[in-house]
């Protein structure tokens, strides 16, 4: 089956709510205009979108919901029916419940049945990971169509009750990293004449024998005590992501005998903007067309690669190629991916 060619047909995503901004959420946990600065400079995302009320508290909506939205979108525009689906994949760090899994509740309310489904927990490189593993079973002629899903569900772990001015660094970053929000993918091995083909997965990891750099908890009654739901070692990310990063393309270009001058656009790894930026003047593409969009919409893990992936299909011409690239900081995974519109 080496001959066959793996399609993405289309892309959807999904976002909850408005945008908020930086004043906004500063206002909300009460905060001063130095904190708003330090965001904007340190951090350089804009803005991020909540399943969460902060006025209320209410949460809005599930990852469900989003999962649903944007799988329903991805199969309206590729022109596909839920009957024409065979394999479903979901990954994501926050899925609703423990079960029933939520890629089995996106496939009910989509209309899919009497097919393989699967989840993967996994961080930022989930998102490649469940690319990987789609593309894989196509190319292994067991499915013909498969509906790739990838989002998070944050909200769920913002304590608006908390004083940001007395939290460290590990865990007050997460109140202006992180968003919430899902997207979805349909490839297929069927003949698509015009669309662009993944020609490339992987995904390597590389924790052995270094500590976490981010840490997302699951606590039952009585467990949680003083443990701490999540934590992220930005120090460390700075210092090891750039380097990843730069393994994971060099390793994407060499499979693919491609020279860095080829390449036509860059989707880098979107933990901020501040770092995106970091990173992609650490890859040393001046050629390639970079496509970013975590400093708009937050960094919602699994979803942000279709994020990209949307802003990205519709400007590859023939003959253009793309590499993308996902760090997961959890226990250091790299991985990345090629597009050809061939």
């Amino acid at each position: 089956m080496a001959d066959v060619d793996i399609r993405v047909l289309s892309v959807g995503t999904a976002l909850p709510g408005p945008p908020v901004d930086n004043a906004a959420l500063a206002a909300r946990f009460g905060m001063d205009r130095l904190w708003q600065e330090w965001i904007d400079l340190f951090i350089g995302t804009r803005f991020r979108h909540l399943a969460l009320d902060l006025e209320t508290g209410a949460i809005r909506c599930s990852l469900a919901d989003l999962a649903t939205t944007a799988g329903a979108t991805a199969l309206a525009r590729a022109g596909i029916t839920a009957g024409e689906i065979d394999l479903v994949v979901l990954s994501t760090a926050t899925p609703d419940a423990l079960m029933p899994a939520t890629v089995n509740v996106v496939a009910d309310r989509l209309g899919i049945n009497e097919v393989s489904t699967i989840q993967l927990q996994a961080g930022c490189s989930g998102a490649v990971q469940g690319l990987d593993v789609a593309r894989k079973l196509l190319l292994s002629g067991a499915h013909r169509t498969a509906l790739v899903l990838g989002g998070e569900m944050l909200a769920r772990f913002y304590d608006l009750s908390i004083d940001l001015a007395k939290l460290p660094p590990e865990q007050l970053v997460n109140y202006v990293l992180f968003g919430d929000g899902a997207g979805a993918a349909v490839l297929t091995s069927n003949p698509a004449p015009g669309a662009c083909s993944l020609v490339s997965t992987l995904t390597r990891l590389e924790g052995l024998g270094r500590a976490p750099g981010a840490t997302l908890e699951w606590f039952g009654p009585g467990e949680r005590g003083e443990r701490v739901a999540a934590t992220e070692d930005y120090k460390a990310i700075e210092e090891h992501v750039p380097v990843m990063a730069a393994r994971t393309v060099t390793e994407l270009l060499d499979g693919l005998g491609w020279r860095p001058d080829e390449l036509d656009y860059l989707l880098p790894p979107q933990l901020s903007g501040v770092m995106s930026a970091r990173i992609t003047d650490h890859l040393g593409l001046p050629e390639a067309h970079v496509v970013s969009c975590v400093d708009e919409i937050g960094n919602n893990g699994n979803g942000l690669v279709y994020f990209q992936l949307e802003r990205a299909l519709p400007r590859l011409a023939p003959g253009d190629r793309a590499v993308g690239v996902s760090i997961e900081s959890s226990k250091w995974i790299r991985s990345g991916f090629a597009l050809e519109r061939r």
